[in-house]
């Protein structure tokens, strides 16, 4: 790899007699990892190797996956590096809670979350570009959470639109990425002296819309996937002088982890309570964490009652609400039982969308809510997304596939089926792993796997 002489020069002087292995390890293999997940059943039953836990992160492992394998095409793994992990490691949500993760593409921090979060609470998960927003959307349903509400939106929208209801936010903020330079050697061609301070005034920028959404007690996580201190340390201690009900809380440091640097700084000696992930210490890429509490009390947000606005246009009619129940009382009691209330209609399209939830009427939105499905004429056809919700023991009206017939199915292909069963939909299921519905027509199960999702 050949690194910048301007970036070699900085981190001689940065990092002195530790520079050359800090150099070395840039040239290292990169060590691959996957999160389980815990949302689905039977969670633990993979065909990959469970042998090497990390220690330090919950459901995390050492390995490799295949993106073409029943396990990630229905959610049970996902490829993230073990840096990456502890992140959603120190957010910590607890069931019940509102966060909001703003720079979520590809989704590795998000997934986490929303497992921590266990269908409890809600977590917004929002990129501002619409092409790796897209990729969220498919992480994120794949992973198979009934409690997410995923935008497409500046940070500024944001903090206009949204009350300060978030216990917790996450800031993974864009950065200059010198800890992803063995990971992806083109993250170098970008890089150049300065622009390590150019980053760090739009993480300030997006820092500075962001708190104004955080609710009185709650927590703020800032990470980086860079060593640059302009945009780490640094950055920590702009945040400490502008704004003073913030504190930094301490991360726990396992085993290669360090400590921040004061001297990167001003000297301030709360720095050490943030963590640097350095790939001649740690077995991981590039990262950097930090996490603040808000020392204002904890205060119950009354809820103001709602206007009559854009949203409130899109509610379900008794017609639509009674042909999604009988769709989908053979699959789900919960989602069956639920009251009209938690459901909003799109263009034909429904989506899981709880009354307590905030009003995003005035934001792009991808997912405003999960998307259970479109309606069409006098049906309803359900969604990728919902088979992936669904839990297999909580029915009978499902098919069992094959090895054989699930890759057929995954190629965009129709299956023929030896059992007799009724015209109509099923929940598909391969291993016991839901992985999609589909449409049987007199013995052949028609496809409905999304031409994105499809295997070449």
């Amino acid at each position: 790899m050949q690194l910048p002489k301007d970036f070699i020069e900085k981190y001689k002087k940065l990092l002195e007699n530790e520079a050359q292995s800090f150099f070395d390890s840039l040239n290292e293999d990169t060590q691959k990892a996957f999160r389980i997940n815990s949302l689905k059943l039977n969670y633990k039953d993979i065909s990959m190797s469970l042998g090497e836990p990390i220690p330090f992160i919950n459901n995390g492992y050492y390995g490799q996956i295949h993106g073409k394998s029943l396990e990630h095409q229905s959610g049970y793994v996902y490829s993230q590096d073990v840096s990456a992990m502890y992140v959603g490691q120190v957010v910590n949500a607890k069931p019940g809670e509102f966060i909001l993760d703003l720079c979520a593409a590809p989704g590795g921090k998000s997934t986490h979350i929303a497992q921590q979060l266990d269908n409890e609470g809600l977590l917004v998960s929002n990129e501002i570009n619409h092409k790796r927003a897209e990729i969220l959307v498919e992480n994120l349903e794949r992973f198979g959470a009934k409690n997410v509400i995923i935008l497409n939106e500046s940070p500024e929208n944001i903090s206009q639109n949204f009350p300060p209801i978030f216990d917790k936010i996450i800031v993974d903020a864009p950065c200059s990425g010198e800890g992803m330079f063995r990971k992806n050697h083109d993250a170098i061609k970008y890089w150049h002296k300065d622009y390590p301070n150019e980053c760090s005034v739009r993480q300030k920028n997006i820092l500075s819309d962001v708190i104004k959404v955080l609710k009185p007690g709650g927590e703020l996580i800032y990470s980086t996937c860079t060593f640059a201190p302009e945009e780490d340390e640094q950055v920590v201690q702009w945040i400490l002088d502008n704004y003073r009900t913030l504190r930094l809380a301490n991360i726990e440091k396992c085993d290669g982890m360090d400590a921040g640097r004061p001297d990167f700084a001003n000297g301030n000696p709360e720095l050490v309570k943030c963590v640097r992930l350095m790939p001649h210490h740690f077995k991981g890429e590039g990262q950097f964490i930090a996490k603040f509490e808000s020392t204002e009390p904890q205060k119950v947000i009354k809820k103001k009652k709602r206007k009559r606005n854009k949203q409130n246009n899109f509610q379900l009619n008794k017609t639509e609400f009674e042909l999604w129940r009988q769709f989908i009382k053979p699959f789900s009691d919960d989602l069956a039982n639920q009251n009209i209330d938690n459901f909003k209609v799109f263009n034909n399209h429904l989506y899981f969308y709880k009354n307590d939830w905030p009003d995003i009427s005035k934001l792009k939105f991808m997912r405003p809510g999960l998307y259970l499905g479109e309606f069409k004429k006098k049906r309803f056809e359900p969604s990728y997304a919902l088979a992936l919700t669904l839990n297999p023991e909580h029915t009978n009206k499902k098919i069992e596939f094959t090895n054989d017939q699930w890759a057929k199915y995954l190629r965009g292909e129709t299956v023929n089926i030896d059992v007799q069963v009724m015209n109509g939909w099923y929940l598909l299921t391969c291993n016991q792993k839901a992985f999609s519905f589909g449409k049987v027509v007199n013995g052949i199960v028609k496809n409905f796997i999304p031409k994105k999702i499809r295997f070449k």
